[in-house]
């Protein structure tokens, strides 16, 4: 049987997805978590919070992503970061996951992609947990009702968890499988409860699509000052360096906290809502986020709770580090209605340095900014990825190599031309060690980051006087307004001088070996600002 609001035009049986069992579309915040209570997918937390675990997979499963090698596509993807899979594995694929799914009952969300409706994409998602339709409506955006009767996707996502592959049989790695075909406009998802697979495949998509329009696609929060959208910043950065906190300054406009295009037009996000990290969350230190924990329909993934209060327990990560929240962007009340800025003035690449050397801030030229942009150094925090328990230094090029289809140069060479054109000023910033590597140093104090982030936005940054990083070549502000003068110089927070000098030496040698790959290329000021 069918329920609920759907272009009748445009069910899945037209899609030739049959034999199903009850399908439900559209279905709104509250009668998903009345369905996901019915099938005891999870609890009703405080002021209407749904809890949920999501087994094994805490964190999403890279390796086990593919992109199907047809013509159309193979001289376009960086396969050198994607595994392939055949056509005809994908094929035995879509053949098995539907003929498992018959019988079985769906939740159909029609949704979109970017608030710039000049680029967003119509995706349809067909999810087997009702908590998953209700986790993609906060993340991706929601068309007006009216707007629901005529709908077709460009894209449609199934993701079916009780379903496992055959890696012989359908040409993936294990019995997990999150499998792209962009000739099919398909993709599918298997043997994982992790809902951020959703939205990262969506966004995977979207950084397929948007390049090869000349938009550029990032992995990045946006803000922008009071009724003043041409003031926008960008933060670029993986999972665990502080973009959804960072973003999130009740001075500023919240764009949005990850995904974000940047088109002739503008910034625009990509998303509906925000998917923050809970880990150590307080009140004081971020209490619209915090807030949002106890809102009605926030999803808390794998969070530890008191079974007679329902209380959240913050810092208990014995379920995984990688704690969440998923909420729509309007329970944070500095949030942009239109979730749309204007060409970034500031761009900040956020890192999480685990050795410990870099500085809190430095200011970058263009050059220096294609250079950190395609190395996209940090660390991989405990919890983001399975297998992940403490910082791993690496470099994931674009900030967000996972979701990057194409070559890196593609958005290289893209924020190159966007930069020039628009005159942005570049800073990388360092969240992650100071004092001394992980295990030894502490972490960079958030009040020291603020004030520094504060004193770019508002141009006061600009204006101190600066010095040349010996290891690295960028600018790093002497003095501060609000921020320990030891802290801007990195050598000095360490007691042993020596130690630091090596763990230095040792740093520059990873970025230049690891920028070897991208020489061929790139331009000759890109070289120049090559160190090592």
């Amino acid at each position: 049987m069918t329920f609920g609001r759907v272009n009748p035009q445009f069910r899945l049986e037209d899609q030739g997805i049959e034999g199903l069992g009850n399908v439900y579309y559209n279905l709104m915040e509250p009668a998903l978590i009345e369905a996901a209570l019915k099938r005891g997918e999870g609890t009703l937390g405080k002021g209407g919070a749904f809890y949920v675990s999501t087994g094994k997979f805490t964190g999403r499963s890279p390796q086990d992503k593919h992109v199907v090698k047809t013509d159309s596509v193979a001289d376009k993807i960086w396969w050198e970061n994607n595994r392939e899979m055949s056509p005809e594995g994908f094929d035995r694929l879509y053949e098995d996951m539907i003929e498992h799914m018959k019988g079985r009952d769906y939740f159909v969300e029609d949704l979109t992609g970017g608030a710039d409706p000049a680029y967003s994409i119509k995706v349809r998602m067909v999810t087997e947990l009702a908590w998953h339709g209700l986790f993609i409506r906060h993340m991706l955006r929601r068309p007006e009702r009216d707007a629901l009767d005529d709908f077709i996707a460009d894209f449609t996502v199934i993701n079916c968890p009780s379903f496992k592959a055959d890696p012989e049989k359908h040409d993936c790695r294990t019995d997990t499988v999150i499998a792209m075909n962009f000739d099919k406009k398909m993709i599918l998802i298997g043997n994982t409860e992790y809902a951020g697979e959703n939205k990262k495949s969506v966004f995977t998509l979207l950084n397929y699509l948007l390049p090869l329009k000349g938009i550029m696609a990032m992995h990045c929060s946006a803000n922008h000052a009071p009724n003043n959208p041409v003031d926008t910043a960008v933060f670029f950065g993986l999972s665990g360096t502080g973009k959804t906190t960072l973003s999130a300054d009740p001075e500023r406009v919240l764009i949005g906290d990850d995904e974000h295009g940047w088109s002739d037009r503008g910034t625009f996000n990509f998303e509906g809502g925000c998917y923050a990290k809970t880990i150590n969350l307080s009140a004081e230190a971020e209490p619209e986020i915090y807030a949002t924990t106890s809102k009605f329909g926030t999803v808390i993934e794998n969070m530890v709770f008191d079974p007679e209060t329902f209380e959240l327990d913050f810092d208990d990560d014995s379920l995984t580090a990688n704690m969440r929240c998923a909420y729509p962007l309007e329970y944070i009340s500095n949030a942009s209605p239109t979730a749309l800025g204007g060409h970034p003035k500031n761009i900040i690449m956020l890192t999480c340095d685990a050795f410990g050397v870099l500085p809190p801030i430095a200011r970058l030229t263009p050059a220096q900014a294609m250079y950190h942009f395609l190395s996209g150094f940090t660390s991989k925090v405990a919890g983001t990825e399975r297998g992940i328990t403490e910082p791993q230094p690496t470099f994931s090029t674009c900030f967000g190599a996972p979701f990057m289809p194409l070559r890196p140069e593609v958005y290289g060479n893209l924020l190159r031309d966007k930069i020039a054109k628009h005159g942005a000023t570049c800073w990388l910033v360092n969240t992650g060690w100071t004092g001394g590597a992980y295990g030894t140093g502490h972490r960079m104090p958030i009040k020291a980051t603020r004030a520094l982030l504060h004193a770019a936005l508002n141009g006061s940054l600009a204006k101190v006087e600066f010095r040349k990083d010996p290891n690295f070549g960028f600018e790093v502000p002497v003095s501060v307004e609000g921020v320990p003068e030891l802290l801007l110089d990195p050598r000095r927070t360490w007691s042993d001088k020596e130690a630091f000098d090596a763990q230095a030496a040792k740093l520059v040698k990873m970025f230049a070996d690891n920028f070897e790959q991208y020489v061929p290329y790139i331009d000759d000021d890109v070289k120049a600002a090559a160190i090592g």
